[in-house]
């Protein structure tokens, strides 16, 4: 029998700026989702703005800085995965002019990001054409293949940088998608 997805939902906290989320996974028979991941990003008014990451150490129950994305415009900037700094065309790179894929490497692998057929969902899929991650825009719920959780993180800051250049983070989620949920 195989392992199920690793299942993500992404929560908007509300905030103008949808750089501000959190991520839960949702563990099957468990009565409420896991808090894995929180999304800072400072309100009007930085130089600089930078949006910070927070990943939950399991092991201790406590909060770890993993990263951060500058982002000098709306449009580019820099990830930090740690002490890896990675531009973000690195992330989103295209192979053509006409493509609607985004390619990033990771541990010397390709993956690529594609847009579903719906235009709101999207997939990641390995360099041999497997299945990777599926993001599903109604559900704003990220599953990702279980043989892919040593590239959990990628996937995830990948998906987000997806979602926020193909315009379904800004502020048109607010009023597209139900944003904030409360999960008991």
């Amino acid at each position: 029998m195989s392992e199920p997805d690793i299942d993500l939902r992404f929560i908007y906290d509300g905030n103008a700026d949808a750089r501000n989320f959190r991520v839960y996974q949702v563990i099957e028979n468990a009565p409420e989702r896991l808090e894995v991941y929180r999304f800072h990003h400072p309100t009007a008014g930085h130089v600089t703005p930078t949006t910070t990451y927070k990943r939950k150490n399991l092991a201790v129950l406590q909060w770890d800085a993993a990263g951060r994305i500058e982002w000098p415009t709306t449009t580019s900037g820099t990830v930090w995965f740690g002490v890896d700094e990675v531009p973000i065309k690195d992330l989103r790179r295209i192979k053509n002019g006409t493509s609607q894929s985004r390619r990033f490497k990771c541990s010397g692998n390709e993956y690529k990001w594609k847009i579903a057929g719906n235009g709101q969902d999207l997939f990641c899929v390995d360099s041999k054409d497997k299945h990777v991650a599926i993001w599903t825009a109604q559900e704003m719920s990220l599953k990702i293949a279980p043989r892919c959780v040593t590239i959990l993180e990628r996937i995830v800051i990948t998906c987000f940088l997806n979602l926020w250049f193909k315009g379904l983070n800004r502020c048109n989620i607010v009023s597209n998608l139900m944003v904030v949920r409360t999960y008991k």
